[in-house]
């Protein structure tokens, strides 16, 4: 006797930041949710975010902030519940958190704190969780899907797949929700690691080798996209907000350039210098505005052991684009294993913009990190999730 399946208004795969969100919406709704997780504690990703306190929206939110095949995609979700309607949820719940830089939000305590809420308004929805549970086939059925699971038969009328991407791979992260979007139809924009270190070549790194440990605030440009925040050397390339950031719009064959000491005119520091003090060596007007390692760097690289006074101009010149015209071509990223999130993903051309649901396939969801959006560093991809969550919630 085969046991009937057990029935839902709504099954989410994947109990991460938009798959709670998405579910306590539709709780809130009267639609009986069950949230399905093969991991053994539900938002893990949220819970090491941002050194443990979570940095859980950004003040300047918006759709620029934001890469995709089709960059438009996105603006509905972000407009209909925003940054501020997070704040407010995040309020009500009496956490507190500040500002840090550039708009970035964390929790004064620990990112625990925006687990427990989210869990606790999933509770009050009527919600239920199931953890540790494997999805072993998901099949379309008159009134919507049937899932066989480890923990037995489910049928749903709405099916939200909210599994996130393939970066962190030891935490758990899969490609499921690809397999099932490809399943049903749906086309898949290339994946990628984004928010990545990026590694150089044996040379390359046998050189910066006594930099390693080394930050300074930089300007990394890629063709017209810039950004202005610290950078890392590390022993195997670069890391640090800059270049992390600047590893979403990095392509491997293309170059980088940095500025080591952004706003600051080189050039003339060290022709100054030159004219006060010439026996001064170049590391010592170098290390006015630059950390002593790297400031020896490129003294010995530019200057060997001459003094100021035996550089001329052009030498001058050279050392000022050493520092802020410094273009190199990284090898490649660190990958997956390091990548705080996966570029690409289920393509929005098949989605629904207000609702996330495939257009090809009535019921069935897509949210979250496993679409064909991905946001800058700075709690932007949690604003996503909380966003994309938010508008399935509403339609399911």
């Amino acid at each position: 006797m085969t046991l009937a399946p057990r029935l839902f208004d709504v099954v989410v795969l994947g109990a991460g930041a938009a798959g709670l969100m998405c579910a306590i919406e539709a709780g809130k709704r009267g639609r009986s949710v069950l949230v399905i997780d093969h991991a053994r504690a539900p938002g893990e990703k949220i819970r090491i975010s941002g050194g443990g306190r979570c940095n859980f929206t950004n003040l300047d939110a918006s759709p620029r902030a934001y890469l995709s095949a089709n960059p438009r995609f996105c603006i509905s979700a972000l407009k209909r519940y925003t940054q501020h309607d997070f704040i407010a949820l995040v309020d009500r719940h009496a956490i507190a958190w500040h500002e840090k830089t550039l708009g970035q939000l964390f929790c004064d305590g620990s990112a625990r704190q925006i687990v427990d809420m989210l869990l606790r308004e999933l509770r009050d929805a009527g919600g239920e969780l199931a953890l540790s549970t494997s999805i072993e086939e998901v099949s379309r059925t008159a009134d919507g899907f049937h899932l066989r699971t480890s923990a037995g038969l489910l049928a749903c009328r709405s099916l939200v797949v909210a599994t996130g991407g393939k970066s962190i791979p030891k935490m758990g992260a899969t490609g499921l929700g690809y397999e099932i979007a490809e399943h049903f139809g749906l086309k898949i924009v290339p994946t990628r690691p984004g928010l990545v270190p990026l590694t150089l070549e044996p040379g390359s790194l046998e050189r910066l080798a006594p930099l390693a440990g080394v930050a300074v605030e930089a300007s990394v440009r890629h063709g017209k996209t810039r950004f202005d925040e610290g950078l890392l050397f590390t022993h195997r390339g670069l890391s640090g907000p800059s270049i992390l950031q600047i590893s979403s719009y990095w392509r491997e064959g293309d170059d980088i350039e940095i500025a080591l000491a952004p706003g600051i005119d080189v050039f003339a520091q060290l022709r100054d210098a030159r004219a006060s003090n010439g026996r001064q060596a170049p590391v010592s007007a170098l290390s006015a505005f630059l950390p002593r390692r790297l400031a020896q760097l490129v003294a010995d690289s530019e200057a060997g052991g001459r003094n100021l006074a035996d550089l001329s101009d052009r030498h001058l010149r050279q050392i000022d684009s050493a520092v802020n015209a410094w273009r190199l071509k990284p090898t490649a990223s660190e990958g997956y294993r390091t990548a705080e999130v996966t570029l690409g993903g289920v393509d929005t051309a098949g989605l629904d913009q207000r609702t996330m649901q495939a257009k090809e396939a009535p019921g069935l969801f897509f949210i979250g990190e496993v679409v064909d959006v991905t946001g800058w560093l700075g709690g932007y991809n949690f604003q996503w999730a909380w966003s994309s969550g938010w508008c399935a919630g509403q339609a399911v």
